[in-house]
Parts: structure tokens; C-alpha cells; sequence
């Protein structure tokens, strides 16, 4: 069935409308929640009709196992449910989900010494059958329904209906607390850790590698109060929540793995971090530190080469190019070193073979990137589960949109679960890398903290 597309004669924000569904089976909301030149649409799904996930190596789709791969599904459902999209819009349709990171290892046939800690699927795609979409530049809304688990025009007047009652959320106060958490390295052990991978590197293993320290919060907190404080005082143009039931995910990720659009893809790897400054001196003085720093850049350079490297197995021949090196961008914490890499994608592939080929990102594995990600299992305490992975969507109409999962917390059980790394280089100062972890931290910190949590200064 064709999709019904709805646009709205009033608008309100996707944030607000979200409230009164986030309770919803399996809703979920990619959120440009800084607006930027990348963060224009914010899209919720609601009322899935198809579920492909894979969990311990096995296919399932709809909760019954399927013979097929993964990948195998994932491509018979987009090719044979496919269709064009008219409009101007990010997608009308299609599936939204995730890739963990434990996903991607199967690719390069890495397994892991350790146990699984989140009792979650390896990767998970929903097909929704509606979807409301926010152009934030232009402020418009739009509602597109396929009509698989219900009538179109009525579900999309039921929809319409119900955004036009919904009010606005109150948006929560800026705080200055941290949540107590738990790390799995003492900060010794982790520095210790470091100076291993840095042996690695100067015996030639490798040029760089993500390392990763993974931090536990206790809390009541609702998933939601934290995504909400979250995309108020920490915006990201590649945020999301997704309830899931079982667990929650609130990601407010600045980094875009990839993106699909009319055959050309983009990936936009981040290396390179500086906290804010106090005062407005510290500020420029600490982003120009980062935009001339000689470490950042080389880190940066080497995972260019590797994005490229992946780029070329799935582009026309010529096509990837740089088209952006070393753009400093500003967050509500951080400054990130940015590039954008961009290849035409070859007419006979399809958005699977790209995430073969690509994932996971090499901004947080290394290069060269097996063996990158063999050392991380080898000297990293836990496995990263959805951190480091993708969120986003798969449009029927061949396009897609991924970030990679930083600056997320998954909710299971009472407890928040969030890593926290950085690239090492044979130049990396122990202190600082082990600092830049829990710079990178304070924000989701900051969003799970309730009474009881410490009062932090920045240093």
C-alpha cells in the first residue's frame, strides 16, 4: 500500500508531542535536538508492523526465528516493500533501530572473552507504521501512515487529533550534580590500560585505537526525565530515545556514521575533544588549542584514511572525497575535531552491503581496524554492548541516516550503563586521556543525577 502523507495546519514540537506516546510499544524518536545545518527533521515512530532482530547470532522476525542472516532480511524487506519518496522529507518510510557494536564484530569474525552485560539484541529494526516528522527549520509537521495495522485516514486523523490537544512539557532546570556512578577500571588500572595499548602501538600493531572505560548509575530516574534534560542542556544533532520495554536507550550523539541520500553517502568522523572554557577567553583559547593541536589531527587523519578505505569497497571508483577537514564544532561541554567524507555508492549494492563494509565506525575502533578491535576485547573490562554502535533510520527508499552511539545511556533493571572513551595515539598523555573520559561523561551524568548525587567542579 502506498504511503498516505499528512501535513499539518499548526504546529508543535516533536519533544512535546513525544510525551504522550513515549509510553507507547516500541516508540521511538530520532531527534535533532541541536539545529544545525544537520539537525533540520525530528522523526517518532509509532504502531510497528515488522520487528527483525538478532540476538545470540539467530534471525528473528516478529519474535519467531527465520533460517535467513540478519543482513539477508533486513535487504528482502527494504528491497520488496520499497518505494520512492515524493517529498523533501528525510524518509516517509521505512524501519528504525539500532546496531550495537557487539553486532559488528561477527563482520570481522572477532569474538569477545567476555560475557554479555545487557540483556538487549545485537540489533534491532522496526518497520513503523506511522510516522510523525518535524521540519524544525520551517516548522511544519507531517504525519505519514502505511496502513498495515490500521485504516490510513483514520489513523491519521486520530493522530492529528491527539497533537493538537498535547501541550507543552515543561522543560527541566539546569543542575550542577553529577550521579554517583561505578567505573569498570579504577582510574590507575585504566591509565595502566592505556600505557598497554600504547605498547602496541609503538611495536607496530597498530596507529590508534578507541579505548574504553564503562560507567554504572544506580537510579530511579525515569529514561525519559533523562533524555528530556539531555536534548534541553546538552542538544545533539543525532539524539534519540527508544523504549524498547525490557530497556530504554537516551543518546545525545553528535557524531553521524553515515548517511545514505540519492546515492551519496557522507561520514563524519569525530576526533578530537576539548571541554568548555569558564569564561569566554578560555573558550576560544581552549577551541583553538584543539583546531592546532598536532595529536588531534594526526588522530584525526589516520581515521579519515580508514573511513575512506571503507568508503572505496562500496563507491564508484574516484568518488570519495574529503570534502571538509578539521572543522571545529561547539557543544554544550565539548569541542569536537570534525571531517566529512563523502563517495558515490555503487547502483548494484544495497544500505546492507554499506554497513558491512563499514561497521563499526573507525572513529571509535582504529586503525588498522581488526586488529584495533582485537586489542579493545582484549584489554577493555567489559564488552560495549550498544555503545559505539548505530542509531537511525532505513528509509524504503534506499536512504538512511546513522549515527554512532556516544554520549548514551542504556536503562535496564534500575540501573543507567554508559562508556566513555577516547583515540589513542603513541603521543597520548595518560592523565589527559583518562580526564577526557569523564569530560565526555558529565553530560549524561549530569541527566540521570537525583538527590543524593555529588556536587562536581569542572577541572
Amino acid at each position: 500500500m502506498k504511503t498516505a502523507i499528512r501535513r499539518l495546519s499548526f504546529y508543535k514540537e516533536a519533544a512535546d508531542i513525544f510525551e504522550i506516546y513515549k509510553e507507547k510499544e516500541m516508540a521511538v524518536f530520532l531527534d535533532s535536538a541541536l539545529e544545525n545545518s544537520l539537525g533540520q527533521y525530528s522523526v517518532i515512530g509509532l504502531f510497528p508492523y515488522l520487528v527483525i532482530k538478532e540476538e545470540e547470532g539467530i534471525c528473528y522476525k516478529n519474535g519467531l526465528p527465520v533460517s535467513v542472516s540478519f543482513e539477508e532480511a533486513m535487504n528482502r524487506e527494504l528491497k520488496g516493500r520499497q518505494e520512492e519518496n515524493p517529498t523533501e522529507l528525510p524518509l516517509t518510510a521505512g524501519a528504525i533501530g539500532y546496531f550495537s557494536y557487539d553486532y559488528g564484530r561477527k563482520f570481522e569474525q572477532i569474538k569477545s572473552r567476555h560475557p554479555k552485560k545487557i540483556a538487549m539484541p545485537e540489533a534491532l529494526f522496526a518497520f513503523y507504521d506511522l510516522l510523525i516528522i518535524e521540519d524544525k527549520k520551517e516548522k511544519i509537521l507531517y504525519l505519514t501512515a502505511k496502513g498495515e495495522t490500521k485504516d490510513q485516514e483514520k489513523m491519521l486523523d486520530i493522530i492529528e487529533e491527539e497533537i493538537r490537544l498535547c501541550g507543552a512539557a515543561a522543560k527541566p532546570e539546569k543542575q550542577n550534580q553529577l550521579a554517583d556512578f561505578i567505573p569498570n577500571f579504577e582510574k590507575e588500572e585504566y591509565k595502566q590500560t592505556i600505557d598497554q595499548m600504547i605498547s602496541y602501538i609503538v611495536e607496530g600493531d597498530i596507529y590508534i585505537a578507541n579505548m574504553t572505560q564503562q560507567l554504572e548509575a544506580k537510579s530511579t530516574k525515569e529514561p525519559y526525565e533523562v533524555y528530556r534534560y539531555l536534548r534541553t542542556h546538552n542538544p545533539a544533532p543525532f539524539a534519540g530515545y527508544f523504549n524498547y520495554g525490557d530497556f530504554q536507550i537516551a543518546s545525545a550523539s553528535p557524531e553521524r556514521f553515515l548517511q545514505v541520500k540519492e546515492g551519496m553517502i557522507e561520514t563524519r568522523p569525530i576526533k578530537g575533544t576539548r571541554k568548555r572554557g569558564n569564561t569566554p577567553k578560555e573558550d576560544a583559547e581552549l577551541k583553538e588549542e584543539l583546531r592546532n593541536s598536532s595529536k588531534d589531527r594526526s588522530e584525526l587523519l589516520m581515521i579519515v584514511d580508514l573511513e575512506r578505505n571503507d568508503l572505496n569497497h562500496v563507491c564508484e571508483p574516484g568518488s570519495v572525497k574529503v570534502t571538509e577537514h578539521f572543522a571545529v564544532e561547539t557543544y554544550a561541554t565539548v569541542f569536537h575535531l570534525v571531517t566529512t567524507i563523502v563517495g558515490k555508492m555503487k547502483k548494484n549494492l544495497q544500505i546492507m552491503d554499506l554497513i558491512q563494509a563499514a561497521f563499526p565506525g573507525g572513529s571509535i575502533t582504529g586503525a588498522p581496524k581488526i586488529r584495533a578491535m582485537e586489542i579493545i576485547d582484549e584489554l577493555e573490562q567489559d564488552r560495549r554492548g550498544l555503545y559505539t554502535g548505530s542509531m537511525g533510520y532505513l528509509s524504503l527508499d534506499g536512504s538512511c541516516d546513522l549515527n554512532i552511539v556516544i554520549r548514551t545511556a542504556v536503562y535496564q533493571n534500575g540501573v543507567y550503563h554508559l562508556g566513555v572513551g577516547g583515540g589513542i595515539t603513541c603521543e597520548s598523555e595518560l592523565e589527559f586521556e583518562y580526564e577526557e573520559t569523564l569530560q565526555k561523561a558529565k553530560a549524561v551524568l549530569e541527566a540521570i543525577w537525583e538527590q543524593g548525587g555529588e556536587v562536581y567542579a569542572d577541572t
